[in-house]
């Protein structure tokens, strides 16, 4: 919960902004403000006060104890011009609060943690567990001294400039054991313990057996990603608070799913009772993985509980993001968290160009030239599958004719793939010509390079009898100059001559260029691989020099009535 303290009629204005944005996170806390800093301090995780920071400092120094668990705190000045994470920036989460909170109030976010500055993530915000000397190795990277990454098994991280050898590193492990002198462990969730238990089960054997096999196996739990067993035991006390105290989730599977899981150490018993010839080992194993602590029972006469521990393979990260048609405003929030997140990024080279500078330090570039994209596509997937975290960019919404398609023809369920939207050429073109798209409408690519011309041909035949608005792709180039005046006729023959076309090149970009035509009237020589063409329907209009088209609902009795 996010408290919000503010002591002034301006300051109340921009909290209740606030408040309205966030209703399910935020509560205002009114009174005094020294009592309402004091009370929202103990009761919720975050705070924004709305005063001046000299205040807040004076307000909040008693309360403070320790990094890793106060909360964090935001402080906006009363004219909401500003967003400033005071405390807890990393521990706390202020830092992304603060931006947060800036987005919400139309701000600017005042970031001063020291690797956020200089655009290094956080070795305490990686979303692992870190230990060891936290402080230490992060001003080494601040300083550009070497820091050297030991990877005891690959695991997706974001870029981080490291180095072959240094006096400083960074340890990714789920071993049980102590950082050494300018070290940072590391704890991936790579663990998987898998428990069986009879009815009634004691939590504190349960636990105990957890706790016994981690600890025999040299396995830290800060490492545990999650507690597994059949779907029958899915309400069993026992198992439901080991998970509880291990602070992961449940996970079950069906008696059939695990049935058909191959384990070292089957047994008639749990056969008997739930269907499964394994609980234990098949739930650990369900999703892959080294087996690392086999079957093993709880110490009780008799034993009621089993227990075994699986290292799950890493998954690789793929983020397919659209860079969109080129204008940085235009550029989304999540595609640029995206790029900073990635440690590898694979995309034609001129796109590279258009972000290399909201990448961070430490990224590894893999860019190739036009006519590539297949090769791009196996490029991102495989550096995916060797358990990096990967950007694959592309123009527009990648997956509009750009690198979805490919790479996800690549991938299969062994990595984890997210999807970015982008501006499309068709949206940022519709967008400065008026309201070309206003009702039904499709894209056709006019490149003949990957699909048959006689396809083509019959998807603009099917768009001009449908009377569709159409949007051309990849229109014309020095080497394929007769299609689009081709494309051009076969419309012709559903539409008049009048019918308003939109020429827009270079959508967004600062050589932008458009121009409103008519199908008799459209220079094909206007027109390359960097344009956009779009052909109005029999009811697009030229209406104060934009292109329109109605959205033709059925309460409109005239194009005045439109809306």
């Amino acid at each position: 919960m996010i408290g919000l303290i503010s002591a002034t009629a301006a300051g109340a204005a921009a909290r209740d902004r606030l408040a309205a944005a966030w209703p399910d996170r935020t509560r205002v806390y009114a009174g005094p403000v020294g009592d309402a800093v004091r009370s929202a301090f103990a009761e919720c995780e975050q705070l924004v006060c709305f005063l001046a920071t000299g205040a807040v400092v004076r307000l909040i120094a008693p309360l403070l104890g320790e990094k890793a668990t106060d909360p964090g705190v935001v402080c906006v000045d009363e004219g909401g011009r500003f967003a400033v994470s005071l405390v807890g920036g990393h521990g706390g989460g202020a830092n992304g609060l603060a931006r947060e909170v800036a987005e919400v109030l139309a701000a600017q976010p005042v970031v001063t943690t020291a690797t956020d500055s200089v655009g290094l993530p956080g070795l305490d915000t990686l979303g692992f567990p870190a230990e060891g000397s936290v402080a230490t190795v992060s001003r080494a990277l601040l300083d550009g001294e070497p820091v050297t990454l030991r990877a005891e098994f690959p695991w997706p991280l974001p870029p981080l400039p490291l180095a072959a050898q240094g006096a400083y590193a960074v340890r990714l492990t789920d071993r049980a054991v102590e950082p050494a002198e300018h070290e940072v462990l590391l704890r991936p969730p790579s663990l998987v313990v898998g428990v069986g238990a009879s009815k009634g089960a004691p939590a504190d054997e349960v636990y105990a057996l957890v706790e016994d096999a981690l600890r025999d196996a040299g396995l830290s739990p800060r490492s545990v990603a999650e507690v597994a067993t059949v779907d029958a035991k899915a309400a069993e006390p026992g198992i439901v608070a080991a998970a509880a105290r291990l602070g992961v989730p449940l996970v079950t599977y069906s008696a059939a799913e695990l049935a058909g899981v191959a384990v070292p150490n089957p047994s008639a018993a749990p056969l008997a009772a739930v269907g499964t010839p394994s609980v234990a080992e098949a739930a650990a194993l369900a999703r892959g993985g080294e087996l690392l602590v086999p079957k093993r029972k709880s110490g009780g006469q008799p034993a009621t509980a089993t227990c075994a521990v699986v290292r799950r393979p890493a998954r690789g990260r793929l983020a397919v993001v659209g860079l969109g048609p080129g204008a940085r405003d235009l550029l989304t929030p999540r595609a640029k968290a995206e790029l900073r997140r990635a440690a590898v990024l694979v995309g034609l080279d001129q796109y590279v160009d258009q972000i290399r500078d909201l990448l961070r330090p430490g990224t590894r570039i893999l860019d190739s030239g036009l006519g590539a994209e297949e090769e791009r596509a196996r490029t991102a997937v495989a550096e995916a599958r060797a358990g990096q975290a990967v950007a694959l960019i592309g123009s527009g919404d990648a997956g509009v004719y750009a690198m979805a398609s490919p790479a996800l023809a690549e991938a299969s369920d062994d990595i984890d793939v997210i999807g970015v939207p982008g501006v499309t050429a068709a949206l940022a073109a519709g967008a400065i010509l008026g309201a070309p798209l206003g009702h039904d409408h499709v894209s056709i690519s006019l490149s003949d390079l990957h699909t048959p011309w006689e396809v083509i041909e019959r998807r603009v035949r099917a768009a001009a009898e449908a009377d569709l608005v159409v949007t051309f792709y990849n229109p014309r180039s020095r080497g394929r100059d007769w299609q689009l005046p081709k494309a051009l006729a076969i419309l012709a023959g559903h539409r008049a001559p009048t019918t308003p076309v939109g020429v827009v090149r270079n959508a967004s970009r600062a050589d932008e260029s458009s121009r409103l035509t008519t199908l008799a009237g459209l220079d094909p020589a206007w027109v390359d691989m960097m344009t956009v063409v779009t052909v109005g329907n029999t009811a697009t209009r030229n209406i104060a020099g934009r292109m329109v088209t109605p959205r033709g609902y059925r309460w409109q009795t005239s194009e005045e009535g439109a809306e």
